[in-house]
């Protein structure tokens, strides 16, 4: 399978949408609750609509075989405690047709390598703590549980734990 990483561009949004929206609903199904997933996916059309344009530097598209399979995010991080040798990778989503295929393990690469050009030290993620699909990926990733968590609301209370990897 030939997979490539490029900027999203406005064309992208809906295939944007149904990735995000498709896989929220295998990853998460026993970890948030269905209706709040049914509500954000309603939402996801019009927030991709709007939010990639053609200026985006930080929204990414993942093909294999010319068709896009994944989405993911990459910038400066939001947290206020870390310092500006940190890059966050905000999401990656995969259609579930694409799990388990080496794919995710591609575009956190890629994103280390974006991270190496911009002169950063350190990747960070935050994940559900109930999601230990992720957890153990992004271990596999080489990240490690830095101590920091917060709590998200997501139809119910949801703890997030950020993980960090050294990228020297």
């Amino acid at each position: 399978m030939n997979t490539a990483i490029r900027l999203a561009k406005p064309s992208d949004a809906p295939d944007m949408a149904e990735i995000h929206a498709r896989s929220w609903e295998v990853a998460y199904k026993d970890i948030i609750p269905m209706e709040y997933i049914k509500q954000k996916n309603a939402t996801r059309p019009a927030l991709y609509q709007r939010i990639i344009t053609n200026d985006n530097t930080t929204q990414y598209v993942i093909q294999a075989d010319c068709k896009t399979v994944g989405i993911m995010c990459i910038d400066d991080p939001q947290d206020d405690d870390i310092d500006d040798n940190y890059y966050e990778l905000h999401g990656i989503y995969l259609h579930p047709d694409y799990y388990r295929k080496g794919i995710g393990t591609q575009a956190v690469d890629f994103a280390f390598e974006k991270a190496r050009e911009l002169g950063k030290k350190f990747m960070n993620v935050w994940v559900f703590a109930e999601n230990i699909n992720s957890i153990n990926f992004y271990k596999k990733c080489g990240f490690t549980a830095d101590g920091k968590t917060k709590i998200l609301e997501c139809g119910k209370d949801m703890e997030a734990v950020r993980m960090r990897k050294d990228l020297n």
